[in-house]
């Protein structure tokens, strides 16, 4: 009888001197060498326009006095926290980012629910409730204010005239929407085009529940209110937060509907439309810079609890599995 005796491979010794084979370096670099032209791409185009505006943010900088630019340290994110103006245009960013998150992912969750059972022509009510979100920001903008909110012509009037009509009132209200309402009309046209997003994500996650879990949960006597609140909430709370981290860190910095429907005005100014406003029309470079420079690092940190929230996400899929 024969015995035989698997040998095991040697591993590879370290080089006497403690540094990697020369081999494994030519590897790891070849490995590397094809995102090198991405990864120097992305730092001109991000990274060095961001240290340029960082540098300029902290000078007093007019372009039309151009003699005149001098040293200022942090004056001027003084006075982006100190400028009513710039204070108010920071108010109005967090109501109105805050508003239309929390809208979009009510209404989103309520569609969600929707399209997770079954029923005739689903896939094309489906498609039509993507459909807002695919749209370019400018144009849903612009529909928003001249087909829906314009008091002449504008469906929204119009509908109230038909009611009138219908109800036999004359006097029927015409509201000038985007006067009498400015934020809520921004908003409303933001929560239009973002409810889609939000409503793909927790569909998402409500198709990953567990079958057996609702089954047996059904089984035992629960509601539909129990199942909800006790089973389908918890399992979409990783969801809920992706859906809030990953809107906000848009909506944050909206610039189409502020500029297309108000220009700006009756108090909807945020802070990307405050860096145009700066920028662009008082030439104010530093200033402008330095709101440009507030809004990337409020960004920055929603994005890292994102994704945060996206890994965590991950590794239960992973756990699972």
């Amino acid at each position: 009888m024969t015995t035989t005796t698997a040998v095991r491979p040697t591993p590879p010794r370290p080089a006497p001197d403690g540094k990697r084979p020369t081999g494994s370096r030519a590897k790891a670099w070849a490995t590397r060498a094809p995102l090198l032209p991405a990864l120097v791409f992305l730092i001109v185009v991000t990274q060095l326009p961001f240290v340029a505006t960082l540098v300029i943010s902290f000078f007093d900088w007019n372009s039309l006095k151009p003699d005149q630019r001098h040293f200022t340290g942090f004056a001027n994110y003084g006075s982006v926290f100190t400028d009513p103006a710039l204070r108010d245009s920071v108010l109005t960013t967090v109501l109105l980012t805050a508003t239309v998150v929390i809208v979009s992912v009510v209404l989103g969750l309520a569609f969600a629910l929707l399209l997770d059972r079954t029923f005739f022509g689903r896939g094309f009510v489906r498609t039509l409730l993507i459909t807002p979100f695919l749209i370019v920001p400018v144009s849903a903008a612009l529909l928003w204010k001249h087909a829906l909110y314009n008091p002449e012509y504008g469906l929204f009037n119009g509908a109230l005239t038909w009611f009138g009509n219908l109800f036999g009132i004359d006097s029927m209200v015409q509201p000038e929407w985007t006067s009498e309402m400015p934020l809520m009309a921004v908003a409303a046209a933001l929560v239009w085009q973002w409810t889609p997003f939000m409503m793909l994500i927790l569909l998402a996650g409500l198709q990953s529940r567990p079958a057996e879990m609702m089954e047996a949960a059904r089984l035992d006597g629960a509601g539909a209110w129990q199942m909800f609140r006790f089973l389908t909430l918890p399992h979409l709370r990783r969801y809920l937060e992706l859906g809030v981290l990953l809107g906000s860190v848009y909506i944050v910095q909206n610039f189409d509907a502020v500029f297309t429907i108000t220009a700006g005005g009756l108090g909807t100014a945020n802070l990307p439309y405050t860096v145009y406003e700066t920028f662009y029309r008082a030439h104010e470079y530093g200033l402008a810079s330095a709101v440009g420079v507030v809004v990337v690092i409020g960004t920055v940190i929603i994005a890292t609890f994102a994704l945060r929230v996206v890994s965590s996400l991950f590794r239960e899929e992973a756990s699972r599995a």
